[in-house]
This record gives structure tokens, sequence and C-alpha cells, in this order.
């Protein structure tokens, strides 16, 4: 039996984070994860924004954490290396219907503590914008709201937090929670039984599935699924802003958004399911993005989408964000309702709950020798001609560019590979680099990225994986 002071149920950005809070104090802590890599699943499947909060439910705990996590992101993203942009957001009023709702939207915003929301009338909407829709009535403009790297944000956290001493667990299926005189005991998984002080349920989808572990099921979540087109970098209509229309109560609607890579982001949908495990996109989903984000962008052309996908967001019924702990199960927390703003949300709510486990019994000291720095892998094409040339002379396999479309070089793959918590698998190496996010989507790097996979790993080809255990890239040769 294994033994840690924590232990953290999901290394999704709320996961990850609290791993990185944590492992600013003397305590063991480990992460487990049923997936093959770090990122959860609502976490690497998303919109890709850092919310200011201007939209959530007055008083409640998601505006407090969303609205305070917003102006934290500027120095964490510094210190851990990973792109952010504060780029802006405009919700531009077609209708005369959204016209009025602009007051109670700048209303809503104000009560909470989101005082930089700004009126613009028609004529400045289209200044800020050009391409946003030529019959817009009037707008709203929220500048805070901004765009991030999904992926590195979490990949980031989770480093940090290895370098720090947090220990990472993945393919690991949590099976059971074994509660023992009111307190917990251990975790069983299909890897082995884990003992700790304390365990936190961060399973976001699954978070129902844990809860009934320790009979805490007193909520479900169901899926609500949200298809997105990523256009091309080159596509005719672009804007540097994202834009967002006017919000229901069920959806924010359909953005589109500049992504922190230079494509266009445009979706989602938001479709109530049952299955966790359907992430397909269809047509009629993708037909109802188009017709939506039109009314916004006329002139966006999505027959230049060089992929579409589905985030499965964790829809909590009854719905709010909860953390929870329970008098007669010491040493359980439970997260549940953490849905859209999870990702903007995760750093204050990682604070939140070690202060909460601070006030339930755990007692340790910050730690002298904790960095709060990590240096990501060096973007070859972000350097200059010097500097490439520079880098090459170093190491020659700079000089080896594996994804045309991205310019990812083999150095830059390898590096990904071979980091604490590194990629193993085809879309480990997507996440961490780009290779394969490109136009042609893996067409021309994918077997390349697959030997170099197979190599660095000391496996065959056979047993290099896309994701998840199963998901076989290649069954052998066939000459």
């Amino acid at each position: 039996m294994l033994r840690t002071d924590v232990l953290i149920i999901g290394a999704g950005a709320v996961g990850s984070s609290l791993a990185r809070e944590l492992s600013k104090y003397e305590v063991d802590v480990l992460v487990v994860d049923k997936n093959e890599d770090i990122g959860g699943d609502a976490s690497k499947s998303n919109s890709a924004i850092i919310h200011t909060g201007f939209d959530a439910a007055p008083g409640s705990l998601e505006s407090k954490l969303v609205v305070s996590a917003n102006p934290m992101y500027d120095e964490l993203c510094k210190n851990l290396d990973v792109p952010f942009e504060r780029v802006g957001a405009i919700l531009p009023a077609i209708s005369e219907e959204e016209l009025i709702n602009l007051k109670s939207i700048k209303k809503k915003a104000f009560l909470n503590n989101v005082y930089d929301v700004e009126y613009l009338s028609s004529l400045d909407v289209l200044k800020l914008e050009g391409n946003v829709n030529p019959d817009v009535l009037a707008g709203l403009y929220i500048p805070r709201e901004s765009i991030i790297d999904p992926f590195l944000f979490v990949v980031a956290l989770c480093e940090n937090a290895y370098d720090n001493g947090v220990k990472f667990m993945l393919n690991t299926k949590v099976m059971d929670i074994i509660v023992e005189d009111k307190k917990v005991k251990y975790v069983k998984t299909n890897s082995c039984d884990i003992e700790a002080k304390y365990v936190i349920n961060c399973a976001g989808l699954f978070s129902d599935a844990i809860a009934k572990m320790v009979h805490k099921d007193n909520f479900y979540v169901n899926p609500r699924k949200g298809q997105f087109f990523i256009l091309d970098k080159n596509t005719s209509c672009k804007v540097s802003k994202i834009i967002l229309p006017v919000p229901t109560k069920l959806t924010k609607g359909k953005l589109i958004a500049p992504t922190i890579d230079g494509n266009m982001l445009v979706g989602p949908t938001a479709e109530e399911l049952t299955d966790k495990e359907d992430k397909s996109t269809t047509s009629e989903g993708l037909d109802e993005i188009e017709k939506g984000v039109k009314k916004l962008v006329p002139n966006i052309n999505i027959k230049d989408t060089i992929t579409q996908y589905c985030g499965l967001r964790p829809n909590r019924n009854p719905e709010g964000v909860n953390i929870d702990v329970f008098d007669d199960i010491y040493g359980y927390v439970q997260l549940s309702g953490i849905r859209s703003t999870g990702l903007t949300a995760s750093i204050s709510v990682s604070k939140y709950v070690v202060d909460l486990l601070f006030e339930n019994g755990l007692d340790v000291k910050f730690k002298e020798n904790y960095n709060g720095y990590r240096i990501g892998i060096k973007k070859f094409s972000n350097l200059s001609n010097k500097d490439r040339e520079d880098l090459i002379k170093q190491n020659p396999r700079y000089g080896k560019v594996i994804c045309r479309c991205e310019t990812i070089t083999e150095a830059e793959i390898i590096e990904a590979i071979n980091r604490p918590i590194g990629a193993k698998s085809v879309d480990a190496i997507k996440r961490r680099t780009r290779a394969g996010l490109g136009r042609c989507q893996g067409g021309f790097c994918g077997p390349r990225v697959i030997e170099i996979l197979r190599r660095e790993l000391g496996i065959k080809e056979e047993d290099v994986l896309k994701g998840n255990i199963g998901s076989n890239m290649v069954i052998g040769k066939i000459r």
C-alpha cells in the first residue's frame, strides 16, 4: 500500500492547480488520474478563455472565485512561462431585445465587482472590430477577458508541482474509497491501494461517481456537450477580440475568439447528454454553430476550418459550485459544479481548498526552498533566424522540422517526451508542442511523431498510442 498525506483525484486544471498550491508546504501530495496524460477531460477541451466573472451569479461562490482569480493570471503565467493575452471581449447587441439586456448585464457585472465594463456605441463597436455585424446597435466591452493555452497551463502547473515534490500516477482509476471510524482510511485504485489522511475529489465530470463511494452523492453530473470549429490561421475573416453573444440562462452562446496561437475558435454548442464518453461532433451541432456565430460576424468563413472538436462540461444538478467537507467523514473534500469557468477559477479554488484543509486539521509549514518558477520548451517557430542558427549549432535536432504547419522541430518533441510527466502519446505531444495541430492535422508529421515516440520510449510502433490505452496508432507493417 502506498501512503501519502493528501491524495488528489483528477489532474485537470483544478486538481493540477491544487497540487501546485500544496507543493508550497511540507506535505506529501499524490495526484491520480484515470487518463494517460494530465489535463483531465473538460480542461483540455474548453474555449481557452480566462473570464472576469462579469456574468456570474452575483454573491455566488463561483463569482467570488472567478472574479478573484482573473487578476492573478498575469504574474502566474509569467512565472510558469505560459502564453497569456488580455485581448478583451465585446458583447454586440444585434436586436432590440439584446440592446435592452445590455443594461442588466452591465449591472450584473458591477454586482460582481467587475467595474471596468464599458458601454459602446455601434460606431465604437465597429471601430474596435470591423468584422462585427454592421447592424450592431450597441455593445459592452470587457477589457480583461483573456485567452490562454489551456494545454500548456495545466502542463506548467503539474511540472512546477512535480519540481516541488508532488507525485503523479496516471492510468490510475479510483475504484473505491474506504472510510473507517468516520475517517478516510484508504483509496482503492486499479493499480494499488493508497492510504491518505486527506482525499480531495477533483474528478469533474466524474465527481458524482467518486461522491457515491462515500455516500455523498446528493447530486449528479450530466455532460453538457460543446462542439467547436478551429479555423485556419489564414482564414479570410478574423477578429482580434473575443466576440461574445448576449448570454442566456442555458449558455453563453456561440462565440468567435482568437486563440493564443493565431487560429480562430468558433462555438460552442450546449447539448445535454447522459453519456460521459460521447465526444463526437455532429453535422447538426456544427450547423447550429455556423448559424449562431454569423449573427455576430456575418463574414466568418467556416469553410476555413481545419478541425472540429468536442468538450464535455460537468453540469451539476442541482447546479452551482460546491466545495464541501463533512462532519461524518473526516479528511474528505468534495468539489463539484465547477464547469465552464473552471479553468479560470482553478487557481483561486486551490487557495480556497488549502485554507479549508488548514481549518480541518492540516498542520504544515511553508517550504523554505519552494520554487514557483518553470521554464517551458523553447518554441523554435517564435525565434529570430540568428537564435535559430545558434540553437541548431548547440543541438542539430533543432534543424530537423517534423511538423511543417507549425514549424515544430525534433528537438522540441524529444524534450516534451523527456520532461517531468513527459508526453507518452501522440495527443500528449500535440498538447505540449502543437505538432499535428496545424492545417494538415498531422498528415505530414504523424508518422514521424510515431517514430520519435517509438525510439525515445523504447517501444514498438504498434505500441504507440494516440491517447488512452487501446488507442494504438498502427497495427503492424504492410511491407
